[in-house]
């Protein structure tokens, strides 16, 4: 009788759960039900120090992320959901500067500016500046681990980005 009782329970539980219309991913992604598309644009590379393969990367980068973790079809314009922006910076700097006025570590930073329209939900619209950075010791040849650190931050941007317009973090 018992194990009746609970079965009837939790197939009540997954008959609710799969029947539920709100907006709802596995993924942790909070997308409006009547949203079906999204369109991302090319993030050109503004930044004073233009990485070649940055825009490319980072625009691919990002279109990867929303096709393979929410419900949603890209669109070449006018989606439901519309990311577009630039990347505004791209350095690597100097720090942690030691007695000697040598720098004990440089640090590399990618920025961001990012505009996010959901025309299915104006009041989650935003249109910010994300930024990540990387220190590094500086003995290190950047040329030989720019492109590590350049997928790590990207990898790094993508995550704010996606759970700032999606997944409501």
């Amino acid at each position: 009788m018992i194990f009746r009782c609970k079965l009837h329970w939790m197939v009540g539980c997954l008959v609710a759960l799969c029947s539920c219309t709100g907006g709802y991913s596995f993924t942790g992604a909070s997308i409006p039900v009547d949203a079906k598309t999204i369109s991302i644009q090319m993030f050109p590379n503004n930044a004073r120090l233009v990485q070649p393969q940055l825009s490319q990367v980072f625009t691919d980068a990002l279109r990867n992320r929303f096709m393979g973790q929410t419900p949603l079809t890209l669109v070449e314009y006018d989606g439901d959901l519309d990311l577009s922006g630039e990347i505004t910076d791209y350095t690597t700097v100097p720090v942690g500067i030691q007695a000697d006025d040598q720098a004990a570590s440089n640090r590399f930073t990618i920025t961001v500016r990012v505009k996010f329209v959901n025309k299915k939900d104006p009041k989650a619209n935003f249109d910010q500046k994300f930024s990540r950075y990387k220190d590094y010791n500086s003995q290190e040849n950047f040329s030989s681990v720019e492109e590590g650190y350049m997928n790590q931050i990207c990898k790094e941007l993508i995550d704010d980005i996606f759970n700032k317009s999606v997944a409501n973090w």
